[in-house]
């Protein structure tokens, strides 16, 4: 069917090569003038969100200088097929470039009694696996943290610029749910869990 169109593109003398499309004009790009940002302090940014209840993870690699890991509260699925969910995480992280590296991690849904396991992830510089048990993931070998009632072990998908955080999509490799009981909420600013 191919060489049939090309014949005959060739015997009405049409081109058989199409030429390049002329580039379109790039946008002036221009830092954003100071009349133009919008009034938010980013206290009462941080407040006004903090009204918003979420869970709590902890997303956790293994490269060549052992297992890292922080505590991460944004975090949600994305899409069921192909399966992905989505984090994101401060420019500034020291953890993520090790993540990055790895190109693999596990998510560790945090249970109400995990505070203490959330709060220990959530210092920088300190040791975080300290008195921590874990196993490596099945297909990773990311760490699955002993006792949180569901993990979820990816590969890097994607990632995206978000401001001062990115935003890390992975795709779903394995995972399971191997605890009942009630999740770890974040809202303003502590620790809580349903009450009924």
């Amino acid at each position: 069917m191919a060489a049939t169109a090309v014949r005959y593109l060739r015997s009405v003398g049409a081109a058989t090569v199409a030429e390049p499309a002329p580039a379109h004009p790039r946008p002036d790009l221009r830092a954003v003038g100071d009349d133009e940002r919008a009034p938010l302090d980013p206290g009462e940014f941080r407040r006004v969100l903090g009204h918003f209840a979420s869970g709590v993870t902890v997303i956790t690699a293994a490269d060549e200088d052992g297992p890292a890991g922080f505590a991460c509260q944004s975090f949600a699925s994305l899409s069921l097929d192909p399966p992905l969910i989505a984090f994101m995480v401060a420019r500034t992280s020291t953890t993520w470039p090790r993540i990055a590296r790895a190109g693999a991690f596990c998510v560790n849904i945090l249970g109400a009694a995990q505070g203490e396991l959330c709060r220990g992830f959530a210092v920088s510089g300190a040791d975080k696996f300290a008195g921590v048990t874990h196993e490596p993931s099945p297909v990773s070998g990311a760490p699955r943290l002993t006792g949180v009632p569901a993990w979820l072990d990816c590969t890097i998908h994607a990632v995206h610029t978000g401001g001062d955080h990115l935003i890390v999509v992975g795709r779903v490799n394995a995972l399971d749910a191997t605890a009942e009981g009630e999740p770890l909420l974040f809202h303003q600013g502590r620790f809580g869990r349903f009450t009924g």
